[in-house]
């Protein structure tokens, strides 16, 4: 007699069910870590994790509620939560429910964005979105475009690649705050080594630009960050664009970061300049609360991604594309894709411009409000008030070694998860503040731990 196979996703009672497992288990998985993150580092969460899995591949299973139970509870138990006030360390946002309720219907359809006769729906709603997400970082263009990727190293390896078809090769100028992906991106497209040009105080050094671009020969692209992954820094992006157009240079942005400050329209003028890019990196998995990944390329000029056409006739055969199917093989450069937007589109109809331009304006607040407090306590010392959501501190009189310990401390007691920074050539505490539901107390908690850091 044959088994019953495993019921599939689409079953929507049995899907239910199997939820009412999953919440429970990461509601008890996260009361038995207790705070941001679990206590012991890693030698504890390995041991937690061999225990609650046992054999990685059984001969006989255990049964879908058991495994969910016990494997969900292991992960929330052992999670750095950023849903966690004190869970600050990275670009690491905790994403609203919404867009994860909305991401597990994506699970459960199953379109793969790879032919339209597998996704329909998901292909008629990314067009659009895209389109929109495009005309927001390109306000006045006549016909920009933008690609759904998994976050900024694609989206920067994407520009590259762009850039070096439109030239055959391409030098890229990179200030020395610039993401690592870019010199990755060069090395896998078989593109010269970045040359790189200062950024003394963080930012890319505009008179070190022009003397870089004055001395250099053949197609340039100048890749300029407007949120930059230590401090939260935005590279002044008018004098950038200026020299661009007096070199004959193109300008890439890389607001993985910063992008999604377009929504708030206080804080929209930090982007001035933005626009004048020929492409645009913005991941909403940052500052737009979006579980991973959900990150955009935007270029100026939809004829850009021309290059990235290509034909297998079992996807997009001519005459299925003739006949007016759509061709999607050309909107990324992997074939087989989940339909990340859903969530982003179900985001952006709950929110709108306004409501996700009221997060960040909160989380913006609640940086300066840090700063605040870590310029009142006098054992500690700011490097500069944030620019985005970002806070480097430390404490005064300590040397580097001591400040990655205080770090790493609050690590294994499980306590807080701040980051680390190199900047005025001092190791410095990072907080990245992305929860919009952190408190004042949260903040003085924060300063509470760091400052006993320094009393071990």
């Amino acid at each position: 007699m044959r088994a019953e196979p495993p019921a599939l996703a689409a079953d929507t009672p049995t899907l239910r069910r199997l939820l009412d497992t999953v919440l429970d288990a990461l509601t008890e998985g996260a009361a038995t870590r207790g705070g941001p993150l679990p206590a012991g580092g890693p030698d504890a969460v390995d041991g937690h994790i061999r225990q609650a899995l046992g054999q990685a591949l059984p001969e006989k299973g255990t049964g879908p509620t058991e495994a969910l139970r016990t494997l969900v509870h292991a992960l929330a138990a052992g999670a750095a939560d950023p849903a966690h006030p004190l869970c600050t360390a990275h670009l690491h946002t905790p994403p609203l429910a919404l867009a994860a309720a909305a991401d597990l219907a994506a699970s459960a359809l199953n379109p793969s964005l790879d032919s339209w006769d597998q996704a329909p729906a998901a292909a008629a709603l990314e067009a659009l979105v895209t389109a929109a997400l495009a005309a927001e970082v390109f306000p006045a263009a006549p016909r920009p475009d933008a690609l759904v990727t998994t976050g900024g190293t694609e989206s920067n390896q994407l520009a590259l690649l762009l850039a070096r078809e439109r030239h055959r090769t391409v030098q890229t100028v990179a200030g020395a705050n610039a993401h690592h992906s870019f010199r990755r991106a060069a090395w896998i497209l078989g593109l010269p080594e970045p040359v790189v040009v200062p950024a003394p105080n963080g930012t890319m050094d505009p008179v070190a630009l022009d003397e870089a671009l004055t001395d250099l020969t053949g197609p340039l692209l100048v890749t300029a960050t407007a949120g930059t992954t230590d401090a939260g820094l935005i590279d002044p992006l008018p004098e950038i664009a200026d020299l661009c157009a007096a070199h004959g240079a193109e300008l890439h942005v890389d607001a993985a970061y910063g992008g999604p400050v377009l929504f708030s329209a206080a804080h929209r003028p930090l982007l001035a300049g933005l626009d004048r890019a020929r492409s645009v990196t913005v991941d909403l998995h940052k500052l737009g609360w979006q579980p991973a990944a959900a990150g955009i390329l935007a270029v100026r000029d939809a004829d850009d991604l021309a290059v990235l056409g290509h034909t297998a006739d079992y996807l997009n055969a001519d005459d299925d594309t003739a006949a007016g199917l759509p061709d999607l093989l050309g909107r990324s450069l992997r074939t087989t894709r989940r339909p990340d937007v859903l969530k982003t589109a179900v985001t952006l109809r709950a929110l709108g411009r306004s409501g996700l331009g009221s997060l960040v304006d909160t989380c913006m607040g609640l940086a300066g409000e840090l700063a605040d407090l870590v310029e009142k306590a006098p054992g500690l010392e700011l490097y500069a008030r944030p620019t985005l959501t970002t806070v480097l501190f430390r404490p005064y009189d300590l040397a580097d070694a001591a400040v990655a310990d205080i770090r790493r401390t609050l690590l294994a007691e499980g306590r807080a998860v701040l980051g680390r920074a190199e900047a005025d050539g001092r190791l410095w505490l990072k907080a990245t503040l992305l929860n919009p539901h952190a408190t004042p107390g949260d903040l003085a908690q924060i300063i509470t731990l760091v400052e006993g850091g320094t009393d071990r």
